[in-house]
């Protein structure tokens, strides 16, 4: 099956369950307090649904536009925009009549649901996989360094000893941690075993973001062969998979970051190398394309540990990470309001992107705990037709004493509907323009 394909049946298939018990969150409040639900639909049915079928007093449904779903609660300015309802006297039924307490707590029960399914899903990941691990011992050769990471005072080679006084389990984790944390120091051991506290700049994020040098350290591995592309010179000059290189010109290459410096100006030149095979040297003369790349594969050789976790352990571990998603996703935010950040929004197309070429569980339900963190938090926006907006209006309500007029409810939400408009046209337009530059 096309990677596509694979990707866009997880993304359907894992948005069908979080909009599903997004919207049961709403539902089954709205039930408990006697509040009747007139639809429940899994996707937008739009003139038409796909199927649908009356119990009780709620329709269930599915539409055939997948960009959401819905709950339509009597007595209530909602997407449905049904002015003719909320015309006619209140009934005890109706969503408007009820305390606002209890509206509160209908409107946050959808975001209530996304957050702890995001939860359980990471505790459930722990427990039934395990956690992943990097240790400085998976990374024999330490890290290689960014230009920026140079100019703070990383040198390659480093280990990270701790963060903030902290070890990290997942040594790369560092990049994240420097791009929206609040990191003061970072402690090393240089090659040489001299061990050195780094203090961090208080803008290292943004300088991080605006540079494009997301991750200013990365693992440096041996420069072997893993694969090629056969167009390009290194087939054509005789290497094989698992060869390792060397030197370039009699420069030595200790590693891919050497190797990718050395080739950067040599565009359409002749470069001679020394490649290691079966414990032999030989020299190979590769032609470099227009990029100064030579059409390598590398070989990934820093292997990631795998440690199980007992239940209590998954429910700890599993929170711990939920927590830090959640965070660290609301501390990145304030890139999306800068030019750049603008133009990296992402609509199904990025989303979809989380999802591997091919089925894999773990990696499914991973994703599917990150979209539902990210809509937790989205629909928590303080904007009119998300429930954050609903939330506001309510607190309002709840502090001054006084209902915001019909009138105006119409009116946000028709502002709010046409604003989320805009922006999952342009998320959506951002996905395109960058599949078909490339």
């Amino acid at each position: 099956m096309e990677p596509m394909v694979m990707k866009g049946i997880q993304l359907l298939l894992s948005l069908s369950i979080l909009i599903v018990l997004h919207e049961l969150g709403h539902f089954i409040p709205a039930k408990i307090f006697k509040t009747r639900v007139e639809k429940f639909f899994l996707f937008f049915d739009v003139k038409f649904a796909l199927f649908k079928k009356k119990f009780g007093d709620t329709v269930y449904g599915i539409g055939w536009l997948p960009l959401g779903g819905y709950v339509k609660i009597s007595g209530m300015i909602d997407e449905s925009m049904d002015k003719e309802q909320m015309q006619q006297p209140p009934q005890p039924w109706e969503f408007r009549t009820k305390p606002t307490w209890q509206r509160l707590i209908i409107m946050l029960g959808g975001v209530t649901v996304n957050l702890i399914l995001g939860f359980l899903i990471y505790m459930m990941i722990l427990f039934v996989w395990g956690k992943n691990t990097l240790p400085n011992t998976s990374m024999p050769l330490g890290l290689g360094v960014s230009p920026l990471a140079k100019e703070i005072g990383f040198e390659k080679g480093d280990q990270i000893l701790s963060v903030d006084g902290k070890p990290l389990e997942v040594a790369l984790d560092i990049n994240k941690m420097l791009l929206i944390r609040s990191v003061k120091e970072v402690q090393v051991e240089r090659a040489n075993g001299i061990k050195v506290s780094i203090p961090i700049p208080e803008n290292i994020g943004d300088r991080m973001f605006t540079s494009g040098q997301i991750n200013i350290l990365y693992p440096r591995n041996p420069a072997l062969i893993d694969s090629f592309w056969t167009e390009k010179g290194a087939y054509s000059s005789g290497m094989k998979a698992g060869d390792k290189i060397i030197t370039a010109n009699g420069v030595l290459i200790e590693d891919w970051g050497d190797l990718r410096a050395f080739n950067a100006d040599k565009a359409n030149q002749t470069v001679q190398y020394v490649i290691e095979r079966n414990q032999t040297r030989d020299t190979l003369d590769v032609v470099l394309d227009a990029e100064g790349k030579m059409g390598v594969i590398p070989r990934n050789s820093v292997n990631i540990s795998q440690v199980d976790l007992s239940l209590a352990e998954s429910i700890t571990e599993g929170f711990s990470y939920g927590y830090w998603t959640l965070y660290d996703y609301v501390a990145q935010f304030k890139y999306v309001f800068t030019k750049k950040g603008a133009s990296q929004l992402g609509g199904f197309g990025a989303i979809g992107s989380l999802f591997p070429a091919t089925w894999d569980w773990r990696a499914f339900w991973a994703s599917t705990a990150f979209i539902s963190i990210i809509l937790a938090f989205m629909n928590l926006l303080p904007i009119p037709a998300l429930d954050g907006g609903h939330v506001m209006f309510l607190l309002y309500e709840m502090v001054s004493g006084r209902k915001p007029n019909d009138k105006f409810m119409e009116y946000a939400q028709m502002v709010g509907f046409f604003l989320l408009l805009a922006l999952v046209i342009y998320a959506n337009g951002n996905d395109l323009f960058r599949f078909l530059s490339n």
